[in-house]
């Protein structure tokens, strides 16, 4: 998913020596592992062992039956993991000197696979989520006909969970910053939050140096076009959601001969500025509030803190400021926990239910419902421990962003998107880390894909992470982009309904592209 922009600025510490070598690692024809032979079902496009002009060793597959682990509670029947290593360089601007990441793939084939079309990449968004977990549970909850006809491969793109991940946050840093009051309205509550993401961006400079920009979105499209060869596609089949659609359009820029089939879900607008997106979330997480709030109305019996709930939420709030409530081990349900919760249920309609019960709780003296939903959107484990989701979600955001408005401006900013978006306005003018990030920017390309083939890009009108109106302009600066609509709540559509469902099946399998203009109700 694509994570609320007040949080997205994070960034990274690095694991990163492990694995990582000076010079190049890249076999040629004549030394190493063999090279990736094109698949039978690859059709068209580039080299399917060449990317960025470099041989790449075929991956070298191995079975991982623990793959599941952290994802599903006992081993998912009927599909076998297998996983693989591509070393991949640092810079792609200088691939031959400048050392090497390790990225981690996982594939999943049904064990009863036939009439294959080749392989299927995921990405789940973030940025910094862990897209070989969620390969993981793909290959299990993607529509039949997808699982037997394709071998789903999810990856940790560079800086990610099990590829050369970077780690600059403590978990102590990463509970104050959860914490902390979402909207301070005191200078001193804002320079409270200043410093903090002062001291957090500086941990990841002082940790990772002139590393910072290689973390960008357009060196891990570079990554991708490694995978892709690495597996021995001629051309890419690719299922992005959220900010994995950013990734999928900067790919289809860059190598616009090497797309097969493109599915864009939860689309993000490359042409915005950071300012502009957030500004979007912000009145993208009001309406779906909004659109919650009219749900508890007319649904009492499953909504305990009807008919007034924005009144309960921003009570919840202003109560959390000056005297939170308590839960396990002495944890505080601090403003900032209870903001946090509301931005995890409204990515999906399924929360709904559930952000209702947990406030209802914390207003009888209960938060332990209140810190499941925060603890899900952070990642932050029964044990206080943190994945490094955040760490990356900065590094990416930053490396991405030159356009970074001030700390000043946030100030200002924050102000003014109070009074128009009044729950997500303030919190979401903040865009402290990146504003005080110690690294050179690397921003991705942002125009048309010439020559690649059509791409399917989906948008939800109750989008709150990546509101609809992104969808068609993804399309339009694509220009080979085909809209989708689904008239459904929260974040990505597929594969949540049969309309949906038929027309990316149809799509990624056979190429056949949706009719301009197709709608599906909820």
């Amino acid at each position: 998913m694509t994570r609320l922009r007040r949080f997205l600025p994070f960034l990274l510490v690095a694991a990163l020596a492990a694995g990582c070598t000076s010079g190049t690692q890249f076999t040629t024809p004549t030394s190493g592992r063999p090279l990736a032979k094109p698949s039978t079902g690859a059709s068209g496009g580039g080299a399917a062992n060449k990317s960025g002009g470099l041989d790449i060793p075929a991956a070298d597959w191995k079975a991982c039956p623990d793959a599941y682990k952290g994802v599903f509670p006992t081993p998912p029947q009927n599909v076998e993991f297998t996983c693989a290593t591509v070393k991949v360089p640092r810079d792609w601007n200088n691939p031959k000197d400048s050392g090497t990441y390790d990225i981690a793939m996982v594939r999943g084939r049904s064990t009863s696979q036939r009439d294959r079309v080749g392989s299927l990449f995921i990405n789940p968004g973030g940025p910094g989520g862990s897209g070989f977990d969620y390969g993981v549970y793909r290959s299990v909850y993607l529509p039949a006909e997808i699982v037997r006809r394709f071998d789903i491969i999810g990856f940790d793109p560079r800086g990610v969970g099990r590829s050369s991940p970077v780690k600059c946050f403590s978990d102590a840093d990463l509970d104050q910053n959860f914490g902390i009051d979402p909207d301070p309205v005191s200078d001193q509550g804002y320079q409270t939050t200043v410093s903090l993401t002062r001291k957090l961006a500086q941990s990841c400079g002082d940790k990772l140096g002139d590393q910072l920009p290689l973390f960008s979105t357009e060196q891990t499209a570079r990554d991708l076009d490694a995978l892709r060869a690495s597996v021995g596609e001629a051309q890419l089949t690719y299922l992005g959601y959220s900010y994995g659609t950013l990734l999928g359009a900067v790919y289809a820029q860059l190598f616009p001969k090497n797309v097969r089939a493109f599915v864009l879900d939860g689309a993000v607008d490359p042409t915005l500025s950071m300012q502009q997106a957030a500004e979007k979330q912000a009145a993208g997480f009001e309406l779906a509030f909004t659109n919650f709030s009219k749900w508890c109305a007319s649904n009492a019996s499953s909504c305990p803190i009807g008919p007034d709930a924005r009144g309960v939420v921003m009570k919840a709030i202003a109560d959390a400021r000056a005297n939170p409530a308590q839960g396990a081990g002495g944890r505080k349900a601090t403003s900032g926990w209870v903001f946090t919760a509301v931005v995890s249920s409204l990515y999906s309609e399924s929360s709904w239910r559930l952000l209702a019960q947990a406030m209802d709780d914390l207003r009888n003296g209960k938060p332990a419902k209140m810190f499941q939903l925060a603890d899900a959107y952070a990642e932050r484990g029964p044990d206080g421990h943190y994945s490094n989701m955040f760490d990356a979600n900065s590094a990416i955001n930053c490396a991405d962003s030159d356009n970074t408005p001030t700390v000043e401006q946030d100030r200002t900013l924050q102000g003014q998107w109070r009074q128009k978006y009044p729950l997500f306005g303030g919190p979401l003018a903040l865009n402290l880390i990146c504003a005080q990030w110690p690294g050179k920017r690397d921003p991705y390309p942002t125009g048309a894909a010439t020559g690649s083939a059509p791409i399917v890009v989906i948008g939800t009108l109750g989008d709150p992470a990546t509101p609809y109106e992104q969808a068609p302009a993804l399309a339009k600066m694509l220009g080979v982009g085909t809209l989708v609509t689904w008239k459904g709540e929260g974040h990505t559509a597929y594969p949540q309904t049969g309309c949906i469902i038929d027309a990316v099946n149809r799509y990624l399998i056979d190429l056949k592209v949706p009719p301009t203009g197709t709608t599906c109700e909820k």
